[in-house]
């Protein structure tokens, strides 16, 4: 059994993974209290469950055990050079994983349960796949703010590693269908929790050196942690030290383009403001109000939607480049990015 804190390589060797079922159809069940029992009694067993967060759904993994962290990189198809953010119950779990000092203790203290992931240096005696680091001295660590995950997170009484539960580059998943319509049976269960309220990834903090650089905005934005820490710098470095620094990223099929200032023959719209250009075949409004939180909550769903037939690509309107508007220009410029591979 895992004991927060006290795991070792030797004793990590005792964790028992099951192979995964063949042709078992990943079931959508609800956030029962026996469907949590289930859900962390196959994450126990190595197997991968899907489950909400507050930003988007997440495809878990035991992040102790190998076998099941090689499921997580087989299901999405994700490089392996790409580490996974590790989501624990709170502080106290996650300092059995990472180095804190007194100045991360009060920023978790702060943030979580949020939706800001902290990297820091990893305790040697983590057990913590090195996979899932991939191979990194550092930890990518989030403890969520979604009663769900939460819930899950206790019942299975160990860390688990849970990017975003779709395809490696391609749209997250905001309601439990789309993570169905991603995975199939590449995930034993998925737990549906409704719709993320957040929509848009983790803010991701680099505290493991000073000054802190972020990696990865999002709701908790640029502006709040500079209040908080003062100076943050930009990332540096050419291997990844957490999800979402990839170039291509959060893909559509279709072509995306940004900055639309008229339509594109076959072309559909993603409309920000009250106002929405002529000549488009369709338009759906990220928010006409201007509400950046509400298009952040729309905006995965939404490119989901227009991501199909008879649309030939798909136009943005511009966004204000301040606040939450940074992370969302941040994931529509990765997903208009040139396509990897």
């Amino acid at each position: 059994m895992f004991v927060w804190g006290r795991n070792t390589p030797a004793a990590l060797r005792k964790v028992r993974c099951l192979d995964k079922v063949p042709g078992v159809t990943a079931a959508i069940l609800p956030p029962t209290p026996p469907v949590i029992a289930h859900a962390a009694k196959l994450l126990r067993a190595g197997r991968l469950v899907a489950f909400p967060t507050e930003t988007v759904y997440g495809l878990g993994g035991d992040a102790t055990c190998e076998h099941a962290i090689a499921e997580i990189f087989a299901a999405k198809g994700r490089p392996r050079v790409n580490p996974l953010i590790v989501h624990v119950p709170g502080l106290a779990e996650a300092q059995a994983l990472a180095v804190f000092d007194d100045r991360v203790r009060q920023a978790a203290a702060t943030f979580w349960p949020g939706p800001l992931t902290l990297v820091l240096p990893r305790r040697g005696d983590s057990g913590l796949s090195l996979l899932a680091n991939a191979g990194l001295d550092t930890v990518a660590l989030r403890a969520p703010a979604h009663t769900v995950a939460q819930a899950l997170l206790r019942a299975a009484g160990r860390p688990i590693a849970a990017p975003s539960a779709n395809r490696s580059g391609r749209v997250s998943p905001t309601e439990a269908a789309h993570v169905v319509e991603e995975l199939g049976d590449r995930v034993a269960l998925v737990i549906d929790g409704g719709r993320t309220p957040v929509g848009l990834e983790s803010t991701v903090l680099d505290l493991s050196g000073d000054p802190p650089a972020l990696l990865r905005p999002g709701s908790v934005t640029l502006e709040e942690l500079t209040e908080y820490f003062g100076p943050i710098a930009a990332p540096t470095g050419a291997v990844p030290k957490s999800p979402g620094m990839l170039a291509s990223h959060y893909a559509p099929a279709l072509p995306l383009r940004l900055e639309a200032a008229a339509a594109c023959p076959g072309e559909a719209l993603l409309a920000f403001g009250p106002d929405a250009l002529p000549g488009f075949e369709a338009v759906l409004w990220l928010s006409r109000s201007g509400n950046l939180t509400e298009a952040a909550a729309n905006l995965f769903a939404m490119l989901r939607r227009l991501d199909r037939p008879p649309f030939t690509g798909i136009a943005v309107s511009p966004i204000p480049e301040r606040g939450l508007g940074r992370a969302i220009n941040d994931r529509l410029r990765r997903a208009a990015a040139p396509r990897q591979g």
